[in-house]
């Protein structure tokens, strides 16, 4: 009889642990193969999730039809190339046309694609598009700022340089003082917090 699924994952962390030269029986290491499979499971939990059922779960009428921004939305992702740590925030805003959706379903929305294995401009595009197709707005934009640990911990390191992507849909591709308005909205101070 073969190994189940879990078995196989804690028999492979094993020996990850042994090829770096520790000692798998090490008082320290005898549960982290347990530990790192139920890490990886909450790290990797966006494949589990739909993102078109998340924001179709708040889904509202409204007349309002000027732009809707939450900045700041912080994240954790992690590079498909390497497995390391993508830390960073997203950016993103809409102008509804008919319908908004429930704030907390953005940041929701862009867990669900960071929880992945990810590059930062697949991510970006992800989060845009999933917007676009659920809420048919007059416009997305989606911008990401993030440091890359496979760039800070390996090859280049270089500490604390920040990659920055966008999508831009709609009136944000088309119409530069909507565009103008959202980069000057995002890059302005937040102030007080409340």
């Amino acid at each position: 009889m073969g190994l189940d699924n879990n078995e196989q994952f804690i028999k492979a962390v094993k020996t990850m642990i042994a090829h770096v030269g520790e000692d798998v029986g090490r008082e320290g290491l005898l549960k982290t193969p347990e530990r790192v499979l139920k890490a990886y499971e909450f790290i990797y939990g966006g494949y589990k999730e739909d993102p078109q059922s998340i924001l179709n779960s708040a889904m509202f009428q409204s007349s309002n039809d000027e732009m809707v921004l939450i900045k700041d939305i912080e994240f954790y992702s992690t590079c498909e190339h390497h497995l390391l740590p993508i830390i960073g925030r997203a950016h993103v805003a809409y102008i509804p046309d008919g319908k908004v959706v429930g704030l907390s379903k953005i940041p929701r929305v862009v867990d669900v694609f960071a929880r992945r294995m990810q590059i930062q401009e697949q991510l970006t595009e992800q989060i845009a598009d999933a917007l676009m197709e659920a809420i048919s707005p007059k416009g997305v934009a989606v911008v990401i700022q993030a440091r890359h640990m496979c760039m800070e911990m390996r090859g280049v390191e270089k500490i604390s340089s920040t990659t920055t992507s966008s999508a831009l849909r709609g009136l944000f591709k088309r119409d530069e003082k909507t565009r103008m308005e959202f980069f000057s909205l995002i890059n302005s101070s937040s102030g007080n917090r409340y």
